[in-house]
C-alpha cells in the first residue's frame, strides 16, 4: 500500500471549541471543524440552549464550518431536552454550561450512554449549588438558574479526565470562578486536559495548573476568537496502521509540528512496533518493511489509540502487554472485554488483565467482529481484515460517531491505494 490520506477534523478539539464559542462575549466562526455525530450532538445541544450555531461546507471532505453567535442562556421550552448519544464530551461538557441556563435542561442519550460514567461531575454540580433531578448517570434533569456560584470542588475523576475538562470549560463563567482538586489516582488522557487548557489560553483565560492536581480559574470574559480545527489524529490511527499491517507507506497529510492531540503519540507508538516514522511539511509518513513487534506500554494519557494498538498486537510476531487502560471500562463500551472477546473469537490470544490486556502471537481466522456500538472497536476489525480473509466488520457505520464516510474511504485506500 503507497497512500496519502487526509482526515476530518479532531473530534476532541471541535466539541471544545463549541463550547468555548459558545460561552464567548461575541459571534465567531470554527473553520475545518469535523461533521460528524458527536459534533451534530454538540450543536443541537447549544441550539437548544439558545445558541445559534449554522453549519456550512468546508474545502475539505469530512469538514464544516460553523458560524457560532451566543446567547443569553435559556431552555427554548419548559423544559429542554439534550441528546447526548453516545459523546462523552456532550454527556459531560454540557450539563456544566447548562447550569448557567434559565429553565430545566433534560439530558439523555443512547441507551448504552446510560451505563457511562457520570456520578463525578453530577456530583460536582451539586456541590457547587446546581440542582439535578435524578441520580448519578443518564438520565438526568438540570435545574439551571442562570447562574452558578463556584468555588473549590474536590473531585476524583480518575475514570474520565473529561470531567476536569468539562469544569474548566464553563468554570470562567461561574461567579467565583472554579478551583478543582482531583482526589483519586492518576487522570487518565492527561494530554486532553491539556488541550481544555490551550484551547482556554486562547481564548484569554487563564489557567492556573501550577499545584499538582489541581487547577484554578478566577471569574473571567471568555474572549471571542476565530479558530481553524486541526485533523483529528487519533482518527488517523487506522490509516496508518494500515502501512504497517501492508509492509507500505501511508502519509497523513496536515500533521501538526506541535500540538496536544493525544494521537500524536502514533509517532513512537508505531516506531516501537517496527515502523519507520518521518514528519515533514508534507505530513506525517509511517513506512513499514518488517513483520510487527509486540509492544509493552503504558497507555493511561492515550487510552484512544488501544483498540488500533491491540488490533496490530493481534498480529504482531512476539507479545503486547498494554496497561495502565483500566479506565477504558468506562468508554462506549467496555473496550477490554470487547477487544479480548472479538480477538479470542478469531482464533486469538488475548486476556485481560487489571488495568489493561497481554496479547500473544496467533494464526487468526475468519469471523465476524463485533463493534458494540463503538467507533473505534470498528476501526480495529478493519484493521485486522487487512491481513486476515473473510473478516466481517459488524455495523461499520458506527464509526459516524467520528468519521462519517469511513468504509467509502476504507474500500477505496484498499482499492487503489489512496482513499476517497
Amino acid at each position: 500500500m503507497r497512500a496519502s490520506v487526509q482526515v476530518p477534523g479532531s473530534k476532541s478539539a471541535t466539541n471544545r471549541a463549541l463550547i468555548l464559542a459558545a460561552l464567548a462575549d461575541g459571534p465567531s466562526t470554527i473553520y475545518e471543524a469535523l461533521d460528524a455525530r458527536d459534533t451534530r450532538l454538540m450543536i443541537g445541544a447549544l441550539e437548544s440552549l439558545g445558541v445559534r450555531c449554522t453549519a456550512t461546507a468546508s474545502s475539505s471532505p469530512g469538514n464544516i464550518d460553523i458560524a457560532v453567535e451566543p446567547a443569553g442562556l435559556r431552555s427554548e421550552r419548559p423544559r429542554a431536552s439534550v441528546d447526548v448519544g453516545l459523546a462523552g464530551t456532550v454527556m459531560r461538557f454540557v450539563p456544566p454550561m447548562a447550569a448557567l441556563a434559565v429553565g430545566d435542561v433534560t439530558f439523555d442519550g443512547d441507551e448504552g450512554a446510560r451505563a457511562r460514567p457520570m456520578a463525578t461531575i453530577l456530583d460536582a454540580l451539586r456541590s457547587l449549588g446546581v440542582g439535578i433531578d435524578g441520580d448519578t448517570s443518564l438520565p438526568f434533569i438540570v435545574q439551571a438558574t442562570g447562574r452558578v456560584t463556584g468555588g473549590e470542588i474536590s473531585i476524583d475523576a480518575s475514570s474520565s479526565s473529561q470531567f476536569v475538562s468539562a469544569l474548566l470549560l464553563s468554570g470562567a463563567r461561574f461567579d467565583q470562578g472554579v478551583a478543582i482538586r482531583h482526589t483519586g489516582a492518576s487522570v487518565p488522557s492527561q494530554p486532553h486536559i491539556d488541550m481544555t487548557i490551550d484551547m482556554l489560553a486562547e481564548h484569554g483565560v487563564e489557567v492556573d495548573a501550577t499545584e499538582p492536581n489541581t487547577w484554578r480559574i478566577a471569574p473571567q470574559v471568555i474572549r471571542t476568537i476565530d479558530r481553524t480545527i486541526e485533523p483529528d489524529l487519533s482518527n488517523a490511527a487506522p490509516f496508518l496502521a494500515a502501512a504497517i499491517v501492508t509492509k507500505g507507506s501511508v502519509t497523513v497529510a496536515g500533521w501538526p509540528a506541535r500540538t496536544t492531540q493525544p494521537g500524536d503519540s502514533l509517532r513512537d507508538l508505531l516506531a516501537q512496533m517496527g515502523a519507520v516514522i518521518s514528519l515533514d511539511a508534507g505530513g506525517l509518513t509511517v513506512a513499514m518493511h518488517d513483520d510487527i513487534r509486540g509492544i509493552d506500554v503504558d497507555l493511561h494519557d492515550v487510552g484512544e489509540l488501544t483498540p488500533t494498538i491491540a488490533a496490530l498486537a493481534a498480529l504482531a510476531t512476539t507479545p503486547s502487554h498494554l496497561h495502565g487502560i483500566a479506565h477504558l471500562r468506562g468508554h462506549e463500551t467496555d473496550r477490554l472485554k470487547a477487544l479480548v472477546h472479538e480477538i479470542n473469537h478469531l482464533g486469538g490470544d488475548a486476556v485481560e488483565t487489571p488495568d489493561g490486556l497481554r496479547i500473544n502471537p496467533m494464526m487468526l481466522h475468519s469471523g465476524r467482529f463485533g463493534t458494540y456500538h463503538d467507533h473505534r472497536m470498528a476501526t480495529a476489525a478493519a484493521i485486522i481484515g487487512l491481513r486476515v480473509h473473510g473478516i466481517a466488520v459488524e455495523n461499520i457505520e458506527t464509526t459516524a460517531k467520528t468519521l462519517p464516510g469511513f468504509a467509502d474511504r476504507w474500500s477505496a485506500l484498499v482499492a487503489t491505494g489512496t482513499p476517497s
